[in-house]
């Protein structure tokens, strides 16, 4: 029982892999909405930030369909969440900062989720892991 709750435990690392598969495939599937409804959706995006309206909506594409890519798969997660979370940031705050509260929820929700998982990264079950591996020290 005490090996379950400590912090090394496979349950930690289990929780953060189901986070990341739930994080990171919400956004892809987000993304992956965006870019299927390109044509559809690119005329009615507006240039909320001063970039234009185009950048804009590739910057949106590549947070949610490539960043979390990144994410559900456990590569460069640190680095892919901060994307994603200015992209939430700027979808709650301004883009959808006049809307009610429940128009607003999954952009919220995905702000939320970005601060776990950037404070646990990748996890043991990841491909940051398997890259950045860390070397076991032989007895000497």
């Amino acid at each position: 029982m005490k090996k379950l709750l400590s912090p090394s435990s496979m349950g930690t690392n289990m929780a953060n892999l189901l986070l990341r598969i739930f994080f990171g495939g919400m956004l892809v599937h987000f993304g992956y909405g965006k870019v299927e409804m390109y044509d559809t959706i690119l005329p009615n995006f507006s240039d909320i930030i001063g970039i234009g309206s185009e950048l804009s909506f590739h910057l949106v594409i590549f947070a949610e369909l490539f960043c979390g890519l990144f994410i559900l798969l456990g590569f460069a997660t640190r680095y892919s969440v901060i994307p994603v979370f200015i992209t939430m940031v700027v979808a709650y705050f301004i883009a959808h900062g006049n809307d009610a509260f429940n128009d607003k929820i999954p952009a919220f929700i995905f702000m939320v989720l970005c601060l776990p998982v950037f404070i646990l990264g990748s996890g043991k079950y990841s491909i940051d892991y398997f890259i950045l591996k860390p070397k076991k020290i032989a007895n000497t």
